[in-house]
Parts: structure tokens; sequence; C-alpha cells
């Protein structure tokens, strides 16, 4: 789950990382008003999912409450990327001396989590990466023996920061390890962290990303799934429970497991097509679980076929295509499907699905076979 950015600044403030005081609102009005209580000066700051709204003039400095009413009335929205701006933080100026750079993800390759420093802050990490990596300081951390002090005093001490902020430094990044860790984050980044004129280390931005598997030990996170910003296909499908994401082809992909779903998108960019989605139903292939999954990918007006790719361990290969058949009754389907169903029980499966074969419900025996029938069904196809 991505956090706004006040979401982020509100989450990382239980762990100690010192942010700026700040108010979301939805208003001028109110935009006017938390400016009044906050005092001046105050930044008028976009809440988007996406980068680049200062350039987009989504970020703007007011000193008094005229100055405020018109940031407000021209953010609110704005389209910035594609984003439109409902949300506003309006949030207490602070005077930089410096802007750095710090982060913590994790490195899947390695099984170690990923920290990253930099005393060249204020611009994408991509762009210092690519003009000066050696300007990123990198320290992979063992998830069961933790981020030490003495780690983190070495870690700063090779971005060659200046003296005076230093110490705040290490105390924020232990601070930001904490709520990294214990918050159950897939991405937490300061991007600036700032060194104020007055000799502290501040957090002036947050860039949060949360595991959703984790809500079931924060209850409190139910809150940011309401403010998920998703479009109408994957709005559907979070109804329904399903894993999607939308992309921007033409062959609808529906697999049981991520993995699988995965390298099912892959293979169909791979035999020159260009998959609508990624959807992974999970374990569970039954009918309801199915019909909702085919009605999300058959209602989006640029899929041209649909690839069902399932490969059967505790779910059996008859209750999938039982699944399939049930789900077939319910929905009516404007694309031809493409079943490649393999594992467990699968010649069961394919027993059971043979009588329903056509033209518009084709069975391949591999993935790529099934991936390269999807794509030249829907070259055959134009919508």
């Amino acid at each position: 789950m991505d956090l706004f950015e006040y979401q982020g600044k509100q989450l990382l403030a239980r762990y100690g990382v010192p942010v700026s005081a700040g108010e979301a609102v939805f208003t001028v009005d109110d935009a006017v008003a938390a400016a009044e209580g906050l005092g001046y000066p105050v930044v008028v700051k976009a809440q988007v999912q996406v980068g680049g709204r200062g350039k987009a003039g989504g970020i703007k400095l007011a000193a008094n409450a005229d100055e405020v009413r018109v940031h407000a009335a021209n953010i609110l929205g704005l389209d910035i990327k594609g984003h439109v701006v409902g949300t506003l933080w309006i949030e207490q100026a602070t005077d930089i001396a410096q802007e750095y750079y710090a982060s913590f993800t994790l490195d899947r390759a390695a099984k170690l989590h990923l920290g990253m420093l930099s005393a060249q802050g204020g611009v994408g990490i991509e762009e210092v990466a690519a003009r000066a990596p050696e300007a990123i300081a990198r320290l992979h951390v063992d998830p069961v023996d933790g981020l030490s002090e003495d780690q983190c005093r070495a870690w700063v001490d090779a971005v060659a920061l200046p003296e005076e902020a230093r110490e705040g430094t290490v105390q924020t990044l232990m601070k930001l390890y904490r709520a990294y860790v214990e918050g159950d984050a897939d991405l937490v980044e300061i991007n600036p962290l700032v060194l104020t004129t007055d000799g502290r280390i501040h957090a002036l931005d947050a860039k949060v990303t949360l595991d959703g598997n984790a809500v079931f030990r924060h209850p409190d996170y139910e809150q940011y799934d309401a403010t998920q910003e998703r479009d109408a296909r994957e709005r559907a499908a979070h109804e329904r429970g399903l894993q999607y994401v939308g992309l921007e082809g033409f062959v609808g992909v529906i697999a049981n497991g991520a993995g699988l779903a995965m390298s099912t998108v892959d293979v169909v960019n791979e035999v020159g097509g260009k998959p609508a989605n990624f959807l992974d139903i999970g374990g569970g292939a039954n009918a309801e679980v199915m019909a909702g999954a085919l009605e999300v990918i058959n209602n989006d007006p640029d899929v041209r076929s649909i690839l069902i790719n399932i490969f059967g361990g505790i779910t059996k290969g008859e209750e999938v295509a039982n699944g399939i058949v049930q789900a077939l009754e319910r929905v009516t389907i404007d694309a031809p499907i493409v079943i490649r169903l393999d594992g467990t029980n699968a010649d069961q499966g394919r027993a059971i699905l043979e009588p329903h074969r056509s033209e518009w419900l084709q069975m391949e025996p591999t993935m790529l076979d099934a991936a390269r029938k999807a794509v030249a069904l829907a070259e055959g196809i134009k919508k």
C-alpha cells in the first residue's frame, strides 16, 4: 500500500522520526484555517502518489492567508501525471541548510534489508545514481541482527556529512529503520532529509509503502486502504478480493499465485503480446473467484483475449475446471479464452473442460503455447 506524504509522515512520527507539524485538508477554506493554526510561513503541498509535484506546481510557499487561498485553489483539482489532487498537506515551513537522502527497502536478491544514504538529496535517487553513483552509501542489514548504532555511525561517516549533522542523522536513521521493520514496510524513504539552519535533522518529505499482507498485525492500516489510488478495473478487483494490477495491453491474464502470474505476464511479452493486467486468484479457483476474475477482465475494453494459466497444487485440477465452467455460465465473455491447466489432477480437469472447447475456449499444454495462442487470437480481433 502506497501512502500519501502526510500519511507517511504521521506513521514515521510514531517512531520518533522528526517531521513538521501539519494538517491534511480537502478545501480552500480548511487550508486557510489550518495555516492560521500552524502559523506562517507554511507550505501548501499536493498529496498525490507520484513524484514531480514541485515541477508541476503542486508545492507552494505561502506567507499569509491570501497566498494560501490562491495556492490551495490552484492546486486542488490539479492533474499531476494523471493523478488529480484532492487532498492538501498544509505544513509549517522549514529553513533548510542542506538536503540529504535516506531510505530502507528489501534487497530480495541478497535476502537482506538495504539502506541507502546520500549527501545529495532533494532529487530522485535514480538521478544521483546515474550522475554520481559514488555519492550513495549502501548498507545491507541482516534482519536477524538488526541495525546497530555502530553500523549506523560508520554508514553516516561514509557519506561525509558535516559534523553538526552526523549525530542527528544517526539517531533519525535508527528510528527510520525501526519504522521500516516494526511498521512492516516495503519502503521508507525521506527525500529530502534536511539539516535546518538551527542545526536540527528533519524529515521534509516521506514516501512509505506498506506490506498489505501485514494488515492483520496492524488493524489501523485499514484506514490506508480507503485512500489507495485505483483505476476502475483495480477498484472492481479489490471489491472482489482479487490481487490485480492494471497494465496497458490487450491480453487478460488470470493465474494462481503471484509468481506464476508474473511469469505469465513475462511470457506474453516474450511472444509479442502485451498483457492487460496482472491477476492472481491465489489458491482459490472456485466458481465465485473465477467468475469475479473473468468479470473484472471482461470489463476492460482493451482486452481482446484471456489467458487462464493454472498450476494445481493444493488446488486440484478438477476443482479449477469446474470453477471455470460454472463461471462461464454466470458471465458472458466478449473475448476468446485460452486455458493452460497443469499440476494436480490436471488430466481430470482437462477432461471436464473438453466438451466446452470451441473457437472461444481453447486449451494448450504449456504456458508458452497458451501465450502464443492468446496473442494470436488477440491479434485477430481488433476493437
